[in-house]
């Protein structure tokens, strides 16, 4: 069977961490949409396993979590007949769990919006870090009956809620609605009010709108297969962790520029910058 250069599968994968589609990658490459889409899916599958191996034992101690919502196939008011309570079609969301200091993502789930899918992330995260943590989420309800008995109390844990103006008229329903206050509320422990945010991984949440095609909103793209949906977001964090230097975290040197860092190397689980040929290696 022949199998495409490492170089040529590089490439591919460059043009989709970039944000571009399926057809529009193959159409830049010059190879089938078949040989995208199996690539996609076995560098995802590569990524899934390699990150869930390295991203244990972390020194994490300040936790922004938060969901982020697309859908698969088709929207869940609009998913026919036939396929209703089909799993794998309709809303889908991203759970996301984002370290704020080495702005590593630590843990993710792409599921549902519910108290299932919130008790397998918050137990995914807490296996993953070292010590006690500050932990900052959204008001969504299911994490109250969660966060306490998965940690065990031992966690400091406050949420904030976001208040925003109601009315939204002509062109401006396209837009962001105007948030008017928050409001924060301690939900365990002794968590400290100037760390409790979740403006990094709603600024994640803003990375993965831009970096992979099937999240962007009002167009027609969109997922066809939750297993496709799954391995963009295991490509997506792979590169965001290992591949991509975060501004913030380059550190001064003093022999010349700034020594880059990823939120990887940050935080003690690389030694390196990867290249986008060492994300395709994971697959050989």
């Amino acid at each position: 069977m022949n199998r495409l250069s490492t170089e040529k599968r590089a490439e591919i994968l460059g043009m989709m961490v970039e944000g571009n589609s399926l057809r529009a990658t193959s159409r830049m490459a010059r190879v089938s949409i078949n040989t995208v889409s199996k690539l996609l899916v076995d560098v995802g599958a590569a990524c899934t396993a390699y990150q869930d191996e390295v991203l244990r034992d972390l020194p994490c101690k300040t936790i922004q979590a938060d969901e982020i919502w697309s859908f698969v196939y088709a929207k869940e008011k609009n998913v026919p007949e036939d396929r209703q309570g089909d799993p794998t079609v309709g809303d889908v969301w991203t759970w996301v769990a984002i370290c704020a200091d080495s702005k590593l993502a630590v843990s993710w789930l792409v599921g549902e919006r519910n108290g299932a899918d919130c008790w397998t992330f918050i137990q995914d995260l807490q296996q993953r870090v070292r010590n006690r943590i500050q932990l900052s989420t959204d008001g969504f309800v299911a994490y109250r009956g969660v966060v306490g008995l998965i940690f065990k109390g031992d966690i400091d844990w406050a949420t904030l809620t976001k208040h925003y103006r109601t009315e939204r008229l002509g062109e401006a329903r396209y837009s962001p609605p105007v948030c008017t206050g928050t409001t924060i509320t301690k939900r365990l422990g002794s968590p400290d009010p100037a760390k409790v945010s979740t403006s990094y991984v709603e600024r994640q949440n803003l990375t993965m709108r831009m970096s992979m095609r099937r999240f962007t909103r009002l167009t027609n793209a969109f997922s066809k297969k939750v297993e496709n949906h799954a391995a963009a977001v295991a490509l997506h964090f792979m590169t965001y962790n290992f591949v991509r230097p975060h501004a913030t975290l380059a550190e001064a040197s003093p022999h010349g520029p700034k020594i880059k860092q990823t939120p990887a190397m940050a935080a003690g689980v690389a030694d390196r910058i990867w290249s986008l040929e060492d994300v395709v290696r994971l697959t050989d």
